[in-house]
């Protein structure tokens, strides 16, 4: 293969594994949101907090909706373009991906439907264990998915035998340090995307002078508060990657320092190991670090000054000034989420599973114009799949509560006695409004 095949192959995954991070970032946070939201309703037969699950759980659904489709084709891709990775490594990063997949798209998609559609035919307390089964499964399939990450990372549990790893170690495998430190990371992030989002649409109505300031008042509230405990969980696990990345990936850690005595020795130490080769990785991953740094102490000042704020019920419906800065900061924690993402993985360059693997082996024998075609369909694709996407959540947090369908006619109170209405009736409901 060509180099410019490789070069398409790795912007093709840059592409469609970020925009899947997006939708994941946001579906992972707001189902654990949703799901405190309803435990605190179950438990209290609020009418308002009941009004709140369906509301911020129909924008969940939404999102969660096109994040199975953009996954699809993150599951397709490994077999499209990258044929040498799965021949080298199928027996460990298959093993996890299948396990995620049996996750998300069985267990997880299995019990949101059910969720979605239990509204007035199951008794509280068990829909209630139904959202729960859907968050703690979201937790399940990320660890799944970074099970395989963490393997590509740092090789454990794993031996040669012959051109392809067999697994030797399964507890290893399943308790790398680059898997439990990102696992913490990537809840954090995720949890911190969710409150800006909360805090941001709730501030978007504030600002409008809202009927509903009882319900977004307390929306954005919760999204502050939610997200100062994230913040801090992101940053303490970031930490704690920086300080593996000595003993497992020193090169990253060196490029990220510019110690450039640190990145000759240890690149005259890979080519003695491995032979002739440029061993240092991008500056791009330098540069994403840095990125994700600022924007994480962005959001720590706007979360400092906006706990502050929260404390004072007249200050969260009046000061206009803050609600923009809140909606303004909406993208913050995409931001950092996708640069510490190019951070992790263009570090590790030019190996896909570190000093095993590298790229160019790990890219499928195709010709230029198949990889072309490829990353056009993709990216196209993507690009619609992403316009549609903002457009519905746009369109459904702009008309606020009194619009959501998702449970609409059951508010408070436990449904299991209430007539049950047609499955059909309440599809065609949910998908025309």
């Amino acid at each position: 293969m060509t180099p410019e095949t490789v070069e398409l192959a790795r912007l093709q995954f840059a592409l469609t594994a970020g925009i899947h991070f997006l939708f994941v970032a946001l579906t992972l946070g707001l189902a654990t949101t949703v799901a405190c939201l309803q435990l605190r309703a179950t438990v209290t037969r609020s009418p308002l907090h009941t009004h709140m699950v369906r509301f911020w759980g129909q924008l969940y659904v939404i999102n969660y909706a096109m994040g199975i489709v953009t996954g699809l084709v993150m599951e397709l891709q490994f077999g499209l373009s990258w044929s040498g990775l799965t021949h080298f490594a199928g027996n460990l990063f298959g093993a996890a991906l299948a396990m995620e997949t049996l996750v998300a798209f069985f267990i997880e998609s299995t019990f949101l439907g059910l969720w979605i559609f239990g509204w007035g035919r199951m008794n509280r307390w068990l829909h209630l264990g139904v959202i729960w089964v859907v968050t703690l499964t979201a937790y399940a399939s990320a660890y799944w998915i970074l099970v395989a990450n963490g393997f590509m990372q740092n090789p454990t549990g794993a031996a040669l035998d012959g051109d392809t790893l067999v697994l030797t170690d399964l507890s290893a495998l399943l308790t790398n340090p680059s898997t439990l430190t990102a696992f913490g990371h990537i809840a954090g992030g995720a949890l911190l995307t969710s409150g800006f989002f909360v805090a941001g649409v709730s501030a978007y109505h504030l600002r409008r002078r809202t009927e509903q300031r009882e319900f977004f008042g307390r929306s954005l509230r919760i999204g502050v508060y939610t997200s100062v405990p994230a913040l801090f969980l992101a940053v303490a696990t970031g930490g704690l990657q920086f300080g593996h990345l000595e003993g497992t990936q020193p090169m990253k850690l060196a490029v990220f320092a510019m110690d450039g005595d640190e990145i000759d020795a240890l690149q005259a130490a890979m080519i003695e190991q491995f032979g002739a080769g440029d061993y240092t990785p991008p500056g791009l991953a330098r540069a994403a670090g840095l990125v994700m740094l600022v924007v994480f102490a962005a959001m720590f000042w706007i979360l400092l000054v906006g706990a502050l704020l929260a404390i004072s019920r007249k200050v969260i419906v009046r000061f206009r000034l803050w609600h923009v800065v809140l909606m303004a900061a909406m993208p913050l924690p995409y931001v950092a989420m996708i640069s510490g993402w190019v951070f992790r993985e263009v570090g590790r360059q030019p190996w896909v599973v570190y000093e095993m693997l590298t790229v160019d082996d790990a890219v499928s024998d195709i010709s230029d114009t198949a990889m072309r075609a490829s990353l056009i369909t993709f990216t196209t694709l993507f690009g619609v799949l992403v316009a549609v996407t903002i457009w519905l959540m746009a369109r459904h947090a702009r008309r606020g509560p009194d619009a959501v369908t998702l449970g609409a006619g059951e508010l408070g109170g436990d449904t299991s006695s209430r007539p049950a209405r047609d499955p059909s009736e309440a599809i065609l409901t949910f998908v025309g409004r």
